[in-house]
């Protein structure tokens, strides 16, 4: 029978630019091939440098007009802007965007919890996928790489963690053309185990917790040598979204 087991790695300190969180990690926690770390965004966006203060962001004139009919500060809205590619809906106080990498979420992902000052913001990584490759590489084992943050979702209330980057787990498990248990064949059947692997992780550490890392052991049949395709392949094609 499967099981699912999972381990807060605890003791890491606070992280800054050009962290080895790879290294951090692995001195501080027991990873056995096949296993699956999930790490929140925020500390690989500290590591990578991703930190803006907003005193030195200077909004444009449409960043100006939308802080004034949301209720925003305007460098806020700069910044969300900048990491957009598309402006999907700007109303009721919310900014839902697609950011650069395709993400369809509130903000850009742009946050100011855990973070060092009122007057300090975080941006997602880059290329989250790429960051989830180099910290696997730090790591040096045949594991499973996931970095997660929190998005909402169209149809049901509060956030889920999903996984917004990943190496060496196959981020999703196509039961299309198989048998469900009474024999029918499935159509439909498409499981996000990325996303599931990071809101597992989820379940076991608080927002306020400070550990921002958790070893996840029993997806070892997920877990593969090869980078794979990232959380990429997470992401619903244009041509199939129904919202737009």
């Amino acid at each position: 029978m499967s099981s699912l087991r999972a381990f807060e790695v605890k003791g890491l300190p606070e992280i800054k630019e050009g962290a080895s969180l790879g290294e951090l990690i692995a001195a501080r926690a027991e990873i056995e091939p096949g296993d699956v770390l999930v790490i929140a965004q925020k500390i690989v966006s500290k590591a990578e440098g991703r930190l803006r203060r907003l005193p030195s962001v200077i909004p444009g004139a449409e960043a100006r007009k939308l802080a004034a009919v949301l209720g925003k500060e305007p460098a806020l809205v700069e910044l969300i802007l900048e990491e957009s590619k598309e402006v999907l809906r700007a109303e009721r106080r919310a900014l839902i965007v697609e950011t650069h990498h395709g993400f369809v979420c509130a903000n850009a992902g742009v946050d100011s919890s855990n973070v060092p000052d009122d007057d300090t913001v975080c941006l997602l990584p880059e290329d989250p996928d790429a960051s989830a490759r180099r910290i696997r590489g730090e790591i040096g084992k045949t594991i499973g790489v996931v970095i997660g943050d929190s998005f909402g979702r169209a149809w049901r209330l509060g956030q889920t963690e999903v996984a917004i980057g990943c190496v060496g787990l196959q981020p999703l498990d196509d039961w299309r053309g198989r048998a469900d248990a009474h024999g029918r064949e499935l159509e439909a059947t498409l499981i996000a185990v990325a996303d599931e692997a990071a809101a597992a992780a989820d379940l076991v550490r608080g927002k306020d917790s400070g550990v921002p890392v958790v070893v996840l052991r029993g997806l070892d049949r997920f877990v593969t040598p090869e980078d794979g395709p990232g959380a990429t392949a997470l992401r619903r094609p244009r041509s199939e979204d129904l919202f737009r």
